[in-house]
């Protein structure tokens, strides 16, 4: 492996959208910086199991629905 390419592996701090911090690595930012993140698997639907309803935005999903009706969807 060349030596002084890679980035440096440290320890950061991670904000859940909970408000806990957990500690991991990565190469983001500097040793003991924070993220903070928007979603997390605590609030995701791909890992709670898809428990929220599709956002209707300018009745784009029901304006699809009445167009397909009797097409079995």
């Amino acid at each position: 492996m060349k030596k002084d390419i890679h980035p440096d592996y440290h320890i950061i701090d991670v904000k859940m959208t909970d408000g806990t911090v957990i500690q991991m690595k990565s190469t983001w930012g500097k040793e003991g910086d924070q993220m903070s993140l928007d979603v997390d698997p605590s609030v995701h639907p791909a890992w709670t199991g898809g428990g929220t309803r599709l956002m209707d935005a300018g009745g784009r999903v029901s304006k699809f629905k009445n167009k397909y009706a009797g097409l079995g969807f």
